[in-house]
């Protein structure tokens, strides 16, 4: 029997739409709503973030909780800044998930672990519900399991809401459509979303470009992983795209459901 329920909140359409047909169909506030910041999303995530927060909390829901990750002495560094300091790049670049797993999965642990109410669910044997915003056009993301601590569920499989359902939820409750969240230095970036941020965000690209530049490279050549972000700018050309690697316009998959929180 499950207790409380956790959101886990990627920033992005899915995520956003299944809040809102949650509250469409007057189910009972999630105990919280989750987001692993890894200091390095988009400006218009972040925007995102604070206004959908303040409808929730409308509709009488939680506010999106975001969560950083600390290190040992308490103090905080962002992706970003390990990857600058350490001279790499986030580890899908090589092929890890590393990245993901300590700046949006163990933050989320660790809160959860340490939330009397969760806790409290556990002490009793009770398990608590993992909801994760995975829309049916991607049904073969989801994994239906459980743990000793949670049942994973997805509303927008058993809704059976594809994307176009959550853009037009989104479009119903009156809010912005969010466009897709990444970090701005995300290896899995297309070259026609590199060149979207040159226009958009030149401050960021720079910062990513640095980055890049900055990192000890042996294995891979950039942050395109087979081709670098710098050359493809400085060429203009569009590099080949490995089918497998190339991304759509869906929100940060760099983690798995299984692995959120």
């Amino acid at each position: 029997m499950s207790g409380l329920t956790v959101v886990s909140f990627g920033g992005g359409t899915d995520s956003t739409a299944m809040l809102i047909g949650m509250v469409e169909r007057a189910e009972p506030p999630p105990h919280a709503i989750l987001f692993g910041d890894t200091g390095g999303e988009f400006p218009h995530t972040y925007e995102h973030i604070r206004t959908f927060s303040d409808w929730l909390v409308t509709h009488n829901y939680p506010a999106v909780h975001s969560l950083r990750r600390n290190k040992k002495d308490g103090s905080w560094e962002s992706l970003e800044d390990e990857c600058l300091r350490i001279r790499s790049l986030p580890s899908i670049a090589y092929g890890y998930k590393t990245c993901s797993q300590k700046f949006k999965i163990e933050p989320q642990d660790k809160w959860c672990n340490n939330d009397p109410g969760l806790r409290a669910e556990w002490k009793v044997g009770r398990k608590v519900r993992k909801l994760i915003g995975y829309d049916w056009d991607e049904f073969y993301r989801a994994k239906f399991y459980d743990d000793k601590k949670y049942t994973y569920e997805y509303p927008l499989i058993d809704w059976r809401w594809r994307r176009k359902d959550c853009v037009e939820a989104i479009a119903r409750a009156g809010l912005k459509q969010p466009r897709k969240s990444s970090c701005f230095f995300c290896p899995h970036m297309r070259p026609d979303e590199i060149r979207t941020m040159r226009d958009q965000y030149p401050d960021l690209l720079d910062r990513a470009l640095a980055m890049e530049a900055g990192a000890k490279l042996t294995s891979i050549a950039g942050l395109g992983r087979d081709w670098s972000w710098r050359a493809f700018l400085q060429q203009g050309d569009l590099p080949l795209m490995d089918t497998k690697t190339d991304r759509s316009a869906i929100d940060c998959n760099c983690f798995e459901a299984g692995e959120t929180l």
